[in-house]
């Protein structure tokens, strides 16, 4: 195929409604992007990130160059956690207003650019906080300018106008989407990747496959989003393996990027529904589940239920995991049973009952499907009826193997 020959160590620009850089040493193109900062007059910047990768893939070392170089000055928030929370979003606006900052620089996976896009709204948004953002007491029309540099191949959040905070004490989980956040710029290096986990390579590449399926399925996909959608399963499913045996593969890193890219800029397009909705809540309850796998564990559940209503679209996108489809409302079960044994193959291996979760869970997970703030919006994009009964079936199903897995 023809990404055997596409020169992955070249830069080249990817422009959505944010200029992506894509290729192995794009992470040097933080130098121009703070020039270009510089000249249009910024020259204090906050900086969002995690505990530690920032600074073991070796991108801070460029950014903090370029930084010097252009005489902009700095502070760094390096405390966001996966499922990021809304006082540590509070924070991080917090030192970026107090220092004047004027952009937002935000380097890692979805936690710290998410939690750096609502940061850059709440620069400029004195008087709110992180809970009066994610519960839509306000509308936010502008933000600080944004430079988003990913460190995983997942959330596509380095292109799109979403981000996701959690506000701990009522346990929910919602996502805004708003144009002001889109990043002015991106980075997607591959070569800042190849320290992954196994366990980070599988969850962020299924979080892209959950995106796609979804996005290609709502009530507004378009031909352009089920056309993304294909792709992204295509190049996950036989990029993927070759990540998990070899970490240092640059072309498997490259595509499953590029994957996670495309995935985010198909549900821009298309939006989400079902598992997305429902994942929510389970590392709303539990915030040390990793989003990818609460994804994964409900994604066979979740085929099985919209098959029936998009089976012609659904065969064309599982076609390199699921072969000899015909696109029948029939083939749900057998479907779901195959994509579950995908996953498994991938190394996926848990279901909810082995993350601690148990039918008695199912009510206040409902519960908060219907009442977090934004799933509501998500499910009433999903290509069946999405009331009670489906949601608890939905995760019901999802509590053991479906009996083709051991």
């Amino acid at each position: 195929m023809w990404d055997a020959k596409m020169p992955i160590h070249e830069i080249r620009e990817i422009r959505a409604k944010t200029t992506v850089y894509l290729g192995v040493g794009a992470i040097a193109k933080i130098d121009d992007i703070v020039g270009e900062l510089k000249g249009k007059g910024i020259g204090k910047v906050l900086c969002v990130t995690g505990r530690g990768s920032y600074k073991k893939t070796g991108a801070w070392d460029h950014v903090t160059a370029a930084f010097q170089k252009h005489g902009v000055e700095h502070v760094l928030f390096d405390k966001i956690r996966p499922n990021p929370e809304a006082d540590d979003v509070d924070a991080a606006a917090k030192m970026g207003r107090d220092f004047g900052a004027q952009a937002v620089v935000a380097i890692g996976g979805g936690s710290p650019i998410d939690a750096g896009k609502s940061a850059a709204i709440l620069m400029e948004y004195k008087d709110q906080d992180a809970r009066s953002l994610y519960e839509f007491k306000f509308t936010p029309e502008k933000a600080a300018p944004i430079v988003a540099i990913n460190l995983t191949h997942g959330t596509g959040t380095e292109a799109d106008r979403f981000a996701v905070v959690t506000i701990p004490e009522k346990e929910y989980k919602p996502a805004i989407a708003y144009d002001c956040i889109y990043p002015a710029y991106a980075i997607d290096d591959p070569a800042l990747m190849t320290g992954l986990s196994a366990a980070q390579t599988r969850f962020t590449a299924i979080d892209a496959v959950n995106h796609v399926t979804e996005a290609a399925t709502t009530k507004v996909a378009t031909p352009y989003t089920v056309l993304l959608a294909k792709e992204v399963v295509r190049l996950v499913a036989k990029y993927l393996p070759q990540a998990l045996q070899n970490p240092d593969d640059l072309t498997a890193r490259y595509y499953l990027l590029y994957s996670s890219l495309i995935a985010g800029i198909c549900f821009d397009n298309g939006l989400l529904h079902f598992t997305h909705a429902l994942e929510h809540p389970l590392s709303g309850v539990k915030p040390d589940l990793a989003h990818g796998l609460g994804l994964a564990m409900i994604l066979p559940a979740v085929l099985r239920q919209i098959y029936v209503a998009q089976p012609e679209v659904l065969a064309e996108l599982y076609a390199p995991i699921v072969s000899d489809l015909k696109g029948i409302p029939a083939e749900a079960d057998m479907v779901a049973r195959k994509v579950e044994r995908w996953l498994y193959d991938m190394g996926v291996t848990s279901k909810l009952s082995d993350e601690g979760y148990t039918d008695a869970d199912v009510p206040k997970l409902v519960k908060l499907a219907q009442t977090t703030p934004s799933l509501d919006g998500l499910l009433s994009m999903a290509p069946i009826p999405a009331g009670a009964d489906v949601i608890e079936r939905i995760y019901r199903d999802s509590m053991t193997p479906y009996g083709c897995c051991c």
